[in-house]
């Protein structure tokens, strides 16, 4: 097997990356975006995900760096206790943290930044630089997002729809903050559905907060990025006060503001030398807290099989085979999760964990 390309140095690709490392396979790295992409937003990993990492980072290292969560707590939004559960090795980190920790064993040279990779429709299961020039790889891994580019090039047929639901996620360094709560996972809801805020402590001083809008109801999507603190002010003006204090002592240089898209149906992983994982192979919306699981998983996987197999189709092939029924258990979760999500409390399920499990 010759060089493969890797399309996308985000959670997937780097993972992927990763697991080529441990297993001497040549590869290189495209980004779009610049090297410093620090949009504050992060993420829940369960033990299975801890797992995986742990196979490519160290163990004692990565735990510098997020927090375990003791119990996740459901309240109202003026504070009431509505629910508690304990939570088994549940872990929270920044994006930031993460991505730093998958390129730590990455050679510089292996990853080129602002270059955009696009399929060459006169030669199949070729892509091509912004520059015109084909890229030279046996075979390419797409991992560029919900939205793939090339997924929708080579699956034209493919239904993206707009989930009803957006997110607004951000990270706070505030020491007294911080000192105030415990190592909880804090969910606050309003009573009347489809509006919550939710709080992760990641270190002694930082702590990684979203909100979750009905965006049939909330127009959040349509705020200028500089009028976005005023207006969530606005929304959480009358919540339990720690929500409405971390609202105003954020700096929003760095927000994070999530559109969520999903696919009516899932396309096949692969098409000729071309496979797909993470969010590009299936998009799972935001309530499954299994994104990074899942890409770890498919990275893990698909390079067994890489490694197992002569035969490129049949790698693929039994790539798809082990991933493709986890992944549609963890996409029903998900749309159950969000049908409660936009329901009143009164009528949701009692205690739903905001995490999505097989």
């Amino acid at each position: 097997m010759n060089k493969i390309a890797v399309v996308g140095a985000g959670i997937s690709g780097l993972s992927m990356a990763n697991y080529l490392e441990k297993h001497k396979i040549d590869y290189h790295i495209y980004e779009r975006r610049k090297k410093d992409d620090l949009a504050g937003h992060g993420f829940l990993i369960p033990q299975e995900g801890i797992e995986y990492l742990s196979q490519i980072i160290d163990r004692s290292l990565l735990f510098e760096h997020g927090s375990f969560l003791k119990k996740y707590i459901q309240y109202s939004h003026t504070g009431k206790v509505l629910a508690e559960k304990k939570l088994d090795n549940v872990f929270a980190i920044s994006r930031h943290s993460l991505i730093h920790l998958l390129a730590q064993n990455i050679s510089p040279e292996k990853i080129t930044y602002e270059e955009t990779i696009t399929p060459c429709n006169a030669k199949k299961g070729k892509l091509k630089q912004s520059d015109g020039a084909y890229i030279d790889a046996d075979l390419a891994i797409i991992s560029d997002g919900s939205r793939s580019r090339i997924r929708k090039n080579l699956f034209k047929e493919e239904k993206m729809n707009v989930v009803r639901e957006n997110e607004v996620v951000n990270i706070i360094k505030d020491r007294g903050i911080a000192d105030s709560i415990e190592n909880d996972f804090m969910k606050f809801h309003h009573e009347a559905g489809g509006l919550t805020f939710g709080i992760l402590k990641l270190s002694h001083d930082t702590i990684l907060w979203y909100s979750q809008f009905d965006n049939q109801k909330y127009r959040i999507n349509e705020c200028p990025a500089d009028n976005l603190k005023k207006y969530m002010l606005e929304i959480f003006r009358e919540w339990y006060p720690l929500v409405p204090s971390i609202i105003k002592k954020s700096n929003y240089e760095n927000v994070h503001l999530w559109c969520v898209y999903e696919l009516e149906h899932l396309n096949p992983f692969y098409k000729d030398n071309i496979v797909f994982i993470g969010d590009a192979a299936h998009p799972l919306i935001p309530f499954t807290s299994q994104g990074v699981t899942s890409a770890l998983k498919d990275s893990s996987t698909l390079t067994k099989y890489l490694v197992e197999e002569e035969n490129l189709t049949e790698a693929f092939r039994k790539y798809e085979a082990e991933r493709k029924p986890e992944i549609e258990i963890h996409i029903n979760n998900g749309r159950i999760l969000l049908n409660q999500f936009l329901l009143p409390l009164d009528q949701q399920t009692e205690n739903i964990l905001p995490i999505s499990y097989k």
